[in-house]
């Protein structure tokens, strides 16, 4: 679905906000209970993963505000519902991961909307978590003092040599 409308034009006409939402709603089926299981579902995985699941382990012990706030994520990423008020990239910038890990993160993420969503909720999904994934690594790349170029991915020298 393309949207004609800036998120800043969102938060000025909140009826326009909610024509977005339901207009997702109905071309996708997603809605809040659907964000809930896959979230849920997702970090179950994660939490499991050998890859990213100590990544978690090192910055979280208590999980349901944290599954809470990545509700909220999803919810405004899926729906452009405006529940979300956080800073991602700040978020992500201090953590050890690169390419392999957005890599794992897409995989598991898939998997899970496979497994919660129907195919129209599935695709839509993956489209955004396809770009925040390139976004956050390219940021993190940057950060890193890492320009990439278009295809390119973020491993540093240390995780080249694993």
């Amino acid at each position: 679905m393309t949207l004609p409308i800036r998120s800043g034009q969102l938060a000025e006409r909140p009826e326009k906000r909610a024509q977005i939402t339901a207009a997702i709603q109905a071309e996708t089926g997603i809605d809040e209970t659907m964000i809930k299981r896959l979230v849920h579902r997702f970090y179950d995985a994660v939490r499991a993963d050998d890859l990213l699941g100590p990544v978690f382990a090192a910055r979280i012990s208590d999980w349901e505000p944290h599954l809470a706030r990545m509700c909220e994520f999803w919810s405004s990423v899926a729906l452009m519902s405006g529940r979300y008020h956080g800073q991602p990239m700040q978020k992500h910038m201090p953590l050890p991961i690169h390419a392999d890990h957005f890599d794992r993160w897409l995989n598991l993420f898939e998997a899970a909307a496979k497994e919660v969503c129907p195919p129209a909720a599935v695709t839509h999904f993956m489209e955004r978590a396809r770009r925040i994934a390139e976004s956050l690594e390219l940021g993190i790349a940057g950060m890193n003092g890492v320009l990439l170029g278009k295809g390119d991915r973020y491993r540093p020298a240390a995780a080249k040599s694993d």
